[in-house]
């Protein structure tokens, strides 16, 4: 059965279950201790921070061993920002930011400080000189991704952090999508990753904290991993860790050169074979790996069962899979199609026979899923006498309001308008996204007794 979700949790590296089976025998002793199996257990927890550091490119002392990425993000962020009090308590993040950073974003607002949110261009990227706007003198500390755990797109790391080193403000990256591709462009202050991400075993994450960065460990201390994160290592999984960064590096030009080139595939069939589909995210500056793309008049929970129940494994960011039923925050601020979102992110090892069954089997399911939405094969053309109708899709969940629209606006004469009434938090994102795809215009949102009314005005 493929599984075409490694951006969530790739599979165990090969490398990192043989050194983890190797560190259960010889790596269960404290290595605080100085007796020989203590020593021992040193040995190995010195040599993985040494292997560790040389994939970040950050020196060994430099980098602490957490209980995951999230954590790492955590205690990143609190430190960096208690170590920075004096300067101010404005944190500056991108939209995109992965949810771990978002809610550090959020606790640091319900504890008085302030946050901004730089907006993103609609393939999600940043753009620099508005990220190095945001830096003001306050700033106690920027947060910029890598590349995006949804969508792939790279983000313009080294100018941010050229900006940053300007204004004397530090920069923290969530490389935790990117370290298996490669180490991090210079000038950054802090780093975080996680182990599961490229191989590893989960319950293992990183924070480097570069030498003359301002930090100050929040919560309970203790001698272990310089303060920084408490509790007793995990040594064995610390060793698969970083063992199987070492290998994926090793790996990654070939097989990243040879996973691109199955999803430039991807990007390129997907768009011609299936009708009405959003190929979102940086073409060119993306992690190889990944994909995503949404389905329009698709409900994304019922696609991707589909899709489980023909063999593969993929997720979404659809508000359709999502208990919330709000879309993705990251979809949402780039502004593009939600509904029917897959994310496709091919583990080491993808076959291209897998890819090819993927793209053949796909437009049979998107179809079917359309076919039991009742989904407008095309608009209708015959102009009804009214000038403008109210599509009433209040308490229907996405892809209806889209659905229901599509299927009147043929209804209306050229120049009338639709108004599609929706208290769905996805159709504010999707209406206007296919207002683009479809070539109307999106008159606006205007205010409504429940929901919102959103306008749409028929051009063609």
């Amino acid at each position: 059965m493929p599984y075409f979700d490694a951006a969530s949790a790739a599979p165990l590296h090969p490398v990192a279950r043989q050194a983890l089976l190797a560190a259960l025998d010889e790596g269960w002793a404290d290595p605080a201790r100085l007796y020989r199996e203590g020593r021992r257990a040193r040995l190995l927890l010195d040599a993985a921070r040494e292997a560790a550091a040389e994939g970040v490119g950050c020196r060994p002392d430099e980098l602490t061993f957490t209980s995951s990425g999230t954590r790492a993000v955590y205690s990143g962020i609190s430190g960096a920002l208690a170590g920075r009090r004096r300067v101010g308590r404005r944190l500056v993040v991108s939209a995109v930011e992965h949810s771990s950073v978002l809610h550090a974003a959020a606790d640091h607002e319900d504890r008085g400080g302030t946050v901004h949110r730089v907006p993103v261009e609609r393939t999600g990227a940043v753009d620099a000189e508005t990220f190095g706007r945001a830096l003001t003198e306050d700033t106690a500390l920027a947060c910029l991704q890598s590349a995006s755990h949804e969508v792939g797109t790279e983000q313009p790391v080294a100018e941010a952090a050229g900006l940053c080193r300007a204004a004397g403000v530090p920069l923290l990256v969530d490389a935790a999508q990117s370290l298996a591709w490669g180490p991090v462009p210079e000038g950054w202050s802090l780093l975080a990753g996680s182990a599961h991400k490229w191989g590893g075993p989960a319950g293992v994450g990183l924070l480097a904290v570069r030498k003359g960065v301002r930090f100050a460990p929040q919560g309970p201390v203790d001698e272990r991993e310089s303060g920084r994160a408490p509790g007793f290592e995990n040594l064995p999984a610390i060793v698969a860790a970083a063992a199987s960064l070492r290998a994926v590096r090793a790996e990654a030009d070939a097989e990243g050169a040879r996973l691109r080139a199955l999803v430039d595939r991807i990007r390129a069939r997907v768009s011609a074979l299936v009708p009405d589909v959003e190929v979102v995210g940086d073409p060119v500056r993306r992690l190889p790996h990944l994909v995503t793309f949404s389905c329009l008049y698709v409900d994304g929970e019922t696609l991707l069962g589909e899709l489980d129940r023909a063999g593969f494994s993929v997720s979404s960011g659809s508000s359709c899979t999502s208990s919330t039923l709000s879309p993705s925050h990251v979809l949402k601020a780039m502004g593009v199609l939600s509904e029917g979102n897959v994310r496709v992110s091919l583990p080491r090892g993808t076959a291209e026979e897998d890819v090819d069954r993927f793209l053949e089997v796909l437009p049979g399911l998107v179809a079917g899923v359309r076919e039991k939405l009742d989904a407008p094969v095309a608009a209708a053309s015959s102009p009804a006498p009214d000038d403008s109708l109210v599509v009433d899709a209040l308490g229907k969940r996405c892809p209806i309001p889209v659905i229901e629209l599509a299927k009147v606006i043929g209804g209306v004469p050229v120049g009338a308008t639709v108004t599609v009434l929706s208290d769905d938090e996805a159709a504010r994102l999707d209406i206007p996204a296919w207002c683009a795809m479809r070539e109307q215009e999106y008159v606006g949102e205007e205010p409504a007794d429940r929901g919102a009314a959103y306008v749409v005005r028929r051009l063609s």
